[in-house]
């Protein structure tokens, strides 16, 4: 202690107190540290006297002797009196008032005001100094201006500050908006900034440009003055005075889907990219014939020639054909084939392979167009209402849009398409426009290519009828666009043909494996698109289902119609048919004319009529009560189904297990007919409290605390799925073990009581509902706004729904992995156990193995022969080789293959090379093991290049995780 301090004065006395603790002795000694216990006001009054002493000590030392001391006190205190320190602390000293860019680093500050729109940054720039300097970092701005398609014109110096900030503000003022389009032709690509390589690749499509428009500018100065087919004169004039003849193109019918005559050709295909071929020349090709010029590829109509006498000086009177229309689709969409035997004329169908890569694809459309411009891009491949599975490495999302290879990819693939003032547009054949992240991806995709898109909304339930539902627009949120006289999709595809495929899809798919296996080795050599024109047009021939397309109203009113018939005994059914549909058809004016009168209560009945509705604008329209009527409806199928189950099937049943002649026992109808009781009587309740609330339905009207309370009861499904698998085994061990239910199945399924339908196909419902209840509360979800009341319980309900939806989709995927698996054991003969671990079968090639005579023969002259056929089975951790031997049946062109077990190497330890192409082999490669190498070659050179990027990507990930 200082000596100032020493010998300053203090207040301490001595004390004199009595009491138990007193003593005479101890009160003589001066600056005495005893305390009385048992006094408590002396004990009080000495404490406040001892404390203002220590404080006046501490008001007179210094900042580190007071340090000194607090840190001394703070190691003697116990666990309270630190929590009470703490607490006296945050209210003396909040945190919360403590300037979070002072403490977190740099770049988190940046990532958190990042998220502050402009004008919340501009706002921000105003704090301080120091937030100023943050608010106006080049990398806050940059990426909100090249968004927009604002960059600089200059390059910042390395001192310049806030350059991108000024050039937003000075764009934003003079609203000077490009689209990424228009960006990418002013400023290039968006993606990367311009190399040399991206410059001269830019000289070239330009000239290219620059000679493709040359030759169509003589293109069309060629036919205004050519003379008309006929009107040949000799050099000299016109000595027999014949009239000029006009040409004129009267029709334009698609070989694509001929019309069904005696005389048509039952089947007309093109080997070329699998367009239609033309019996006579048409517009391009008569060009090509006389300017030798390129024909037009994309052309499959065929010409009708009509001579006709044309005024003298006149020119030729040509119709040309509507725009062209480019479409993809997936080879992994449910009988695609059907869908290209039925493609319009005019449209240009690039049919992929799901297995590849975007670049692939990329070049594959690029191929296709051949440089001229599509009216409209068609997609159709697999997805559902958030998402599009393009290929089975890429999904196209609201997440994954904006990522380089995606966005490259659309705005190079919409690079071939008209602007939308000319009437160019995205048409995308999944209901992306029933969810909030559909439409939000359906807008960032409107806003990255500058065009339209469109999707349908998904007020449509079953299979794929979504398609011929509305559709809705990038222009309108969540609205609905202009309504149409017919869906977007039948500029593609044929109606008729259409509409059967959207119904049928899932039991033409079973049919089609069946050709496929059985036409596809005959086909081997024809190319993917003009194999699958031969399937769908054989298939659509043979079934004839065009004669079978009735209304969806017929196709009910004849279904109850036949049903009522088969549980009477009727002697004239013809008479009471018709008697039925008389009172169908009133029944059903009946239910329009109320339901016209709920739309509107202050006009009168004959005012309004449902044939008016559509004529109203879009906007006006309930499309919340839509949903809900359309999910309504749906549920009434939905219980038919399940109640055709009991009916038919788990009724006779117990009666016969009762009655002692029994066709199952207890414990199989239990195990098959139990879960779906508990179904049925969990979705009766949710269909009487859906209808209640249809009864009243009303703009403020709520849905979701139904939905909810099915919810809360999931679990029903949970053990129906769970028992599912146990559930189809135990039906088809019993059809093979038990004649008598064998006979049940033959004489119950298939029958207008099982809406046509098998018991296996029946107990599949409960899993197609799932994803019905998902798309119809999505779109619940987009046309319900968030004050509404509804909103809550809507999004708590679909948010469960989504995770049962991914339950299912996951043991769905864990089945068919279990079955590939299987059913490659058994094709392998002599191979080892394979259902190893987690093990998962990525592809499978076929190839033939070669071998070089002598390997000191430098590549380019090194010739090859050939050993065997091989097939390669790619997992995920190894590659099995076998050797494939083809077995082809007398008298038939059908053939048979089966494999034997030749080696196994882990991919961790094989490495692949490629062999150039020469004169003495073509798609070659060699893979290297560790105690031996193969040389194996494929048909085409598409194989080769995706089974190679396969295998790689399989191998850099075996090597990643071990």
């Amino acid at each position: 202690m200082e000596p100032s301090l020493r010998s300053a004065p203090h207040s301490v006395k001595r004390w004199q107190l009595g009491g138990t603790d007193y003593d005479p002795q101890r009160s003589q000694t001066l600056f005495s540290t005893w305390t009385p216990l048992n006094h408590k006001p002396g004990n009080l009054q000495l404490y406040e006297e001892r404390m203002n002493l220590v404080l006046h000590w501490f008001d007179l030392w210094t900042d580190r002797q007071r340090k000194h001391l607090l840190h001394s006190l703070l190691t003697r205190c116990t666990r309270s009196q630190l929590k009470h320190c703490r607490d006296l602390l945050i209210e003396t000293v909040p945190v919360t008032r403590v300037d979070f860019t002072a403490v977190l680093p740099r770049f988190l500050s940046l990532y958190v005001m990042s998220f502050l729109t402009p004008r919340d940054l501009c706002s921000a720039g105003q704090v301080s100094w120091h937030w100023r300097v943050l608010a106006e970092q080049d990398c806050l701005w940059a990426g909100r201006c090249i968004r927009r398609g604002w960059f600089l014109p200059y390059a910042p110096g390395e001192k310049e500050f806030g350059a991108w900030k000024n050039h937003y503000v000075s764009c934003f003022s003079t609203l000077d908006w490009l689209t990424p389009r228009e960006a990418a032709e002013q400023y290039g690509t968006l993606n990367q900034p311009s190399t040399e390589e991206e410059e001269e690749r830019r000289k070239e499509r330009m000239i290219r440009q620059m000679i493709r428009d040359k030759l169509q500018e003589e293109k069309r100065l060629s036919m205004r003055t050519r003379r008309a087919w006929g009107s040949y004169t000799k050099p000299g004039g016109d000595r027999g005075g014949r009239p000029s003849s006009g040409l004129t193109f009267r029709s334009w019918p698609s070989l694509s889907w001929p019309p069904r005559t005696a005389g048509s050709p039952s089947l007309c295909l093109s080997l070329d990219r699998g367009q239609p071929m033309t019996a006579a020349p048409s517009l391009e090709r008569v060009q090509t014939y006389t300017s030798s010029e390129r024909p037009n590829k994309a052309s499959g109509a065929l010409s009708s020639f009509t001579y006709r006498p044309a005024p003298p000086h006149s020119p030729p009177h040509i119709h040309l054909s509507s725009p062209t229309l480019l479409l993809l689709i997936s080879n992994r969409i449910p009988a695609y084939e059907l869908l290209l035997s039925g493609v319009k004329a005019g449209v240009i169908v690039v049919l992929y392979d799901h297995r590849g890569t975007l670049s692939a694809l990329l070049a594959q459309a690029e191929r296709a167009v051949s440089g001229q411009t599509a009216q409209r891009l068609g997609l159709l491949a697999p997805g559902g209402t958030e998402e599009i599975h393009l290929l089975h490495s890429s999904s196209l999302s609201e997440k994954t849009l904006l990522t380089p290879d995606c966005r490259d990819f659309w705005e190079n693939l919409c690079g071939w398409v008209a602007p939308t003032e000319e009437g160019g547009g995205i048409d995308i054949f999944s209901p992306l426009a029933a969810s909030a992240s559909g439409v939000a991806l359906i807008q960032t995709l409107s806003t990255l290519t500058g065009l339209e898109v469109r999707a349908p909304t998904g007020l449509a339930t079953g299979s794929f009828q979504n398609i011929l539902s509305e559709w809705s627009d990038s222009s309108v949120g969540t609205g609905l666009s202009d309504q149409q006289p017919t869906s977007p999709a039948l500029q593609y595809v044929c109606e008729s043909l259409l509409q059967g495929w959207c119904t049928q899809a899932q039991w033409m798919e079973e049919a089609l494996e069946e050709l496929r296996s059985c036409l596809g080795p005959q086909l081997q050599r024809v190319s993917l698109q003009a194999r699958g024109r031969a399937l769908g047009h054989l298939l659509w021939e043979e079934i004839c289902l065009e004669e079978l397309c009735v209304s969806k109203d017929l196709n009910e009113a004849l279904t109850e119609g036949l049903t009522a018939l088969n549980r009477q005994e009727e002697t004239r059914p013809l008479e009471f048919l018709a008697v039925f549909l008389t009172r169908w058809r009133e029944q059903k004016e009946r239910e329009e004319s109320s339901d016209d009168f709920s739309l509107s209560p202050h006009k009168s009945e004959k005012g309004l009529s449902r044939s008016r509705i559509p004529e109203l604008p879009q906007t006006v329209l309930d499309w919340r009560g839509a949903a809900a009527r359309e999910l309504h409806h749906s549920e009434c199928v939905y219980l038919g189904r399940l109640g055709a189950v009991m009916k038919v099937y788990q009724e006779p049943l117990t009666a016969a297990l009762n009655s002692n002649r029994a066709i199952l026992s207890f414990a199989d109808i239990h195990i098959v007919l139990s879960p779906v009781t508990q179904i049925l009587e969990l979705n009766r309740v949710f269909q009487a409290d859906l209808q209640a609330r249809l009864q009243q339905w009303g703009a403020e009207q709520c849905v979701g605390d139904v939905f909810v309370k099915l919810c809360s009861k999931l679990r029903v499904y949970t053990n129906y799925l769970n028992n599912y698998a146990t559930a189809i085994r135990t039906i088809d061990k019993c059809r093979e073990t038990k004649p008598r239910f064998w006979a049940f199945l033959k004489r119950s399924d298939r029958t207008i009581a099982t809406h046509m339908l098998s018991l296996q196909e029946l107990l599949l419902c409960p899993v197609w509902r799932i994803q019905e209840y998902v798309t119809l509360l999505q779109a619940l979800s987009v046309h319900t706004h968030h004050g509404h009341p509804d909103h809550t319980h809507l999004s708590s309900a679909l948010s469960t729904l989504l995770r049962f939806r991914e339950f299912i989709q996951k043991s769905k995927g864990n089945s068919e992995r279990d079955r590939q698996m299987e059913e490659t054991q058994r094709m392998i003969q002599g191979c080892p156990n394979l259902s190893e671990g987690n093990r998962q079968l990525i592809i499978t090639q076929n190839a033939a193995l070669l071998r070089s005579p002598d390997e000191q023969i430098p590549d380019s002259l090194r010739t090859y022969e050939q050993v065997s056929d091989v097939g390669l089975f790619l997992f995920n951790d190894a590659l099995v080789l076998t050797r494939r031997n083809v077995h082809h049946t007398p008298f038939t062109l059908a053939h048979r293959s089966t494999h034997t077990f030749l080696a196994s190497v882990a991919l961790s330890s094989l490495a692949v090379r490629e062999i150039t192409h020469t004169r003495y082999v073509s798609h070659a490669f060699v893979l290297e093991g560790p105690c031996r190498s193969w040389v194996c070659a494929t048909e085409r050179g598409e194989e080769r290049e995706h089974f190679l990027y396969v295998l790689r990507s399989a191998i850099d990930s075996a090597l990643t995780e071990h």
